[in-house]
């Protein structure tokens, strides 16, 4: 595979991620909290709390493919190993550690504010802090090696 094929496979799972993303969190989000909140009345008030809570959330997560389809345009560009591409990783990796912290704490207080079940604080919230954590490290790890492939390159670029 090229690197052009390469970056356009990319970038088509990060267009297809996005509009998946879009439709889970402009769509179905909005319309599964409207039917839990006409159907249980008494849980109406949290309806906009949590809607707010997770748009928040996923906001991190829209910024990393924006970070990711730079990536891409450098994979396509032959630049791959780049201390840009680095640094997008780090920031990506960035994002998913704060996003996995923001998430349980989120859930933490909106339990303390009598907005959530227990079991969601207890089981979901860690599950979900604990994939963005592995993203996080996943990143950190690929940052930390395109670093040091970008330093061999300048050597070897600078070396007749």
């Amino acid at each position: 595979m090229t690197q052009k094929n390469l970056s356009k496979w990319l970038k088509a799972v990060i267009i297809g991620t996005g509009i998946f993303g879009l439709a889970i969190f402009a769509w179905l989000v909005p319309m599964y909290g409207a039917s839990i909140a006409s159907l249980y009345p008494e849980f109406s008030h949290c309806y906009w709390p949590w809607l707010i809570f997770l748009w928040l959330c996923a906001l991190p997560c829209f910024v990393s493919l924006f970070f990711g389809w730079k990536v891409a345009e450098n994979i396509g560009a032959d630049n791959s190993f780049s201390f840009e591409n680095a640094k997008l990783f780090k920031k990506i990796s960035v994002l998913a550690a704060g996003d996995s912290v923001f998430f349980l704490l989120g859930n933490v207080a909106l339990l303390f504010a009598n907005m959530s079940h227990p079991g969601i604080t207890i089981i979901f919230a860690p599950l979900v802090a604990f994939v963005g954590a592995a993203v996080s490290v996943v990143c950190a790890a690929l940052s930390h090696l395109i670093y040091k492939s970008a330093v061999m390159k300048s050597e070897n670029d600078l070396t007749i």
